[in-house]
């Protein structure tokens, strides 16, 4: 498998499993209906878990631009590989999104609150505060970022980004990570965390012939792109001087 079409699976399942959770919590009428922030962290956990144990191998299980980028600055990938790896994250991202929305459309067109479908496919600030929402992405992802890198060696010589050498058992303390972020750091935005994830399933919600839906919010739709993309380079820059 090629790392293209194992950011586009890895992302793929990530979104489908994520959202889903998501969608399973808060459309009506589905089994799981107002389980709660824990049952959607968790099913956000075990969906990077999923994804990084099916791409890590092969891509090193980015998933995310802000990874990527990461990498890039520790110098652990090469330029001409960043359009393709973020590429096909987009590519797995929506994807994933459209398959969320295929397997719950009873659920949608039963759910009449335009916000609770929204909040299926992106991210919305619980209190709408742009600062403040935007130091919430980068401090998550700048949590996510300078961890990802101590879970590696501190010599990367690759684009790995998870520890492989561990097997499948690699993408469990990644999953564990996201976890808390989600639980610790999660109540503020929603925890985007990944430009990708957000931006990508915006779009296909845009899209959708959804009746009664909100707009795409592109007032906001910016803070969970560039808090990540300003995290990762933080953490990155913090890694690198604190000596590899």
């Amino acid at each position: 498998m090629t790392p293209f079409i194992a950011e586009i699976i890895g992302t793929g399942f990530l979104i489908l499993l994520g959202c889903g959770v998501v969608a399973n919590v808060v459309l009506k009428d589905t089994k799981g209906n107002s389980g709660g922030w824990i049952v959607i962290t968790t099913g956000w956990a075990l969906g990077v878990f999923t994804g990084v144990v099916i791409a890590g191998p092969y891509s090193g299980a980015h998933l995310n631009p802000a990874v990527t980028l990461a990498m890039w600055i520790a110098g652990n990938m090469e330029t001409a590989d960043i359009l393709p790896y973020v590429t096909a994250q987009f590519i797995g991202a929506m994807l994933g999104a459209f398959l969320v929305w295929i397997i719950y459309q009873d659920h949608f067109k039963r759910t009449e609150d335009p916000v609770a479908k929204q909040a299926v496919f992106c991210t919305a600030p619980a209190i709408r505060n742009l600062p403040v929402n935007l130091i919430s992405e980068i401090v998550g992802t700048f949590v996510l970022i300078l961890t990802i890198f101590y879970f590696t060696d501190a010599e990367l010589t690759d684009d790995r980004a998870i520890p492989i050498g561990l097997g499948s058992l690699g993408a469990l303390p990644v999953a564990f990570l996201v976890w808390v972020i989600g639980l610790s750091l999660g109540g503020t935005t929603g925890y985007a965390i990944n430009p990708a994830r957000d931006l990508g399933p915006r779009i296909v919600h845009a899209l959708l012939p959804i009746k009664g839906k909100a707009g795409i919010n592109s007032s906001y739709a910016w803070v969970p792109v560039a808090g990540p993309l300003i995290g990762a380079t933080l953490a990155t820059v913090l890694f690198l001087s604190l000596g590899r």
